[in-house]
């Protein structure tokens, strides 16, 4: 098996203190018109750019196409390793496994997600290296014993065969020690104003309806180191909770909620939500309280307006309806009644006159 060789294209940086690499690469094998290979990098959960095997490369974020166009050396190396060598390393890959579990047609895809952390304070660096296989958890690298470590019973020969060639595994390590956090530091030099930056959230109080959880979400915050919690009378509660995970916005900052499942019958205002970001000194509370609450029940939906409208237009228009019928029908019956009378009278109005002549004394 030709070396598999993991490409680094854009970087991840979590906190001022401690940063991190992230990337993910994915070989697809049997899928018509798609790539065979496509990359994806994030900074703090933003897509910074993308590049793919059919020669399509996209960066996102100014600081990372500056650090491109001041090092052009390595932007060729970088569109020659996503257009050329990755898509061939993981094709390699996915025949290989294919082999082994006697596969011979279908779609298949062979996932990574790799990249390193390191304090800066400390000058402590981690590393990781996880892949999956058809969407199932197949093998990762342990960088302290320099191993591979099979994550399901089939992977083991597979990990056998990596571990036996200790050259391979020598690479990947200094790959991440050293080629990893090479790229990391020279990301964070030239994103530093925009990656180092804090925003902080517009928090809201949620709830369906008056017996439904009452969520506290917040909404715009940067970075994604930040937790959010409820309380009451000052301490934090256990139980009763339901935490949700940070999410990115399409702006690149994020968004969290955390929900009280249980909302109290009285005593509101002994209830906070506390929502804590990384770099900010002072917290920010939202206490518990129904004239705060966004609710769809705070008085007639625009929907139930718009319905009890319909239903009281369409009683009129019945009414309506019904009372023109009952007058013709009134009407009629009136005009057959008189219409004898009328016709006589009105006959005898427009004959001629006589045209005899008058009797002759």
């Amino acid at each position: 098996m030709k070396k598999f060789v993991l490409i680094l294209l854009f970087f991840h940086v979590s906190s001022s203190e401690k940063h991190s690499l992230k990337f993910s690469s994915a070989g697809f094998s049997g899928i018509p018109d798609f790539p065979d290979f496509i990359t994806t990098g994030e900074v703090d959960g933003i897509e910074v750019g993308t590049c793919n095997s059919n020669k399509i490369m996209k960066i996102k974020q100014d600081w990372a196409k500056k650090l491109q166009q001041a090092h052009p050396d390595q932007m060729v190396q970088q569109k020659r390793e996503c257009f050329e060598i990755q898509p061939l390393n993981f094709k390699t890959i996915i025949n290989y496994l294919m082999q082994s579990f006697r596969q011979r047609e279908g779609v298949h895809t062979f996932q990574c997600i790799a990249g390193c952390e390191w304090d800066d304070e400390t000058g402590k660096v981690d590393g990781f290296i996880e892949c999956a296989y058809d969407g199932e958890d197949f093998i990762s690298f342990d960088l302290n014993t320099v191993t591979w470590i099979a994550l399901k019973p089939e992977a083991v020969p597979t990990t056998l065969s990596w571990n036996a060639n200790k050259t391979l595994s020598k690479f990947f390590a200094h790959y991440i020690i050293q080629i990893f956090l090479g790229w990391l530091k020279g990301c964070v030099a030239a994103g530093k104003s925009a990656l180092m930056k804090t925003v902080v959230p517009s928090v809201s109080l949620l709830q369906k309806s008056p017996s439904s959880p009452v969520t506290c979400h917040a909404t715009g915050f940067f970075p994604d180191r930040a937790v959010m919690f409820w309380r009451r009378d000052g301490e934090e509660l256990q139980e009763d909770v339901d935490h949700g995970e940070i999410l990115p916005n399409h702006d690149g900052t994020f968004q969290m909620s955390v929900d009280l499942l249980k909302p109290p019958a009285e005593d509101w205002r002994s209830y906070e939500c506390v929502f804590q970001l990384s770099g900010v000194k002072e917290d920010i509370i939202s206490k518990l309280h129904k004239d705060v609450i966004r609710t769809n029940h705070e008085g007639p939906t625009d929907a139930a307006v718009v319905v009890g409208v319909s239903l009281l237009l369409l009683l009129l228009l019945v009414a309506a309806g019904v009372g023109f019928v009952f007058y013709r029908q009134r009407k009629d019956t009136k005009t057959r009644t008189e219409r004898p009378e009328t016709l006589n009278s009105e006959t005898s109005s427009m004959n001629p006159p006589s045209c005899s002549e008058p009797d002759q004394d």
